[in-house]
């Protein structure tokens, strides 16, 4: 649909609605973490390279949907802090590899108990029921083909 001026309608636009949505969730998030010196997407980091280990910046990239540039602007403070560490890579040694420290440990840990609060936070306002409903759908999004060349039109 169409706004008066020609353009698309701001209320029907999904993608302008899933990013206010997701900068103010982010919002909430940060400054539950603020604390703990962590962001949202470096949190986020730390606890993907603390369950999968190692891992290539490219991989990381893959599994956080980051372009490398975008990773490669989150990964630099936590290189500078100490709480990750970047090295070439075991298997291909043009690549680079990007692993927990026992200080990222550290600071996850303690970030990960604000995220948790953060949490409740979103969960008593929006209702555990629409929350999960909620994350459902978002997964469903991630897990679909949009994204995929075959899904755009030539």
């Amino acid at each position: 649909m169409m706004s008066p001026e020609g353009g698309p309608s701001p209320e029907l636009c999904n993608c302008l609605a899933a990013r206010q949505a997701a900068r103010h969730i982010t919002q909430l998030y940060d400054q539950f973490l603020a604390p703990t010196k962590l962001r949202t997407t470096q949190l986020s980091i730390l606890v993907r390279l603390r369950r999968n280990g190692p891992m290539t910046i490219n991989a990381l990239a893959e599994e956080l949907l980051l372009d490398r540039t975008t990773l490669g602007r989150n990964i630099q403070p936590l290189r500078r802090e100490g709480l990750i560490a970047i090295a070439r890579g075991r298997v291909d040694r043009r690549s680079k590899e990007v692993s927990l420290t026992a200080e990222g440990v550290t600071r996850m840990r303690a970030a990960i108990k604000r995220w948790a609060a953060a949490q409740a936070r979103f969960e008593a306002a929006f209702g555990s029921r629409r929350t999960a409903e909620l994350r459902g759908l978002m997964h469903a999004v991630v897990a679909s083909d949009l994204g995929s060349p075959a899904a755009v039109p030539a």
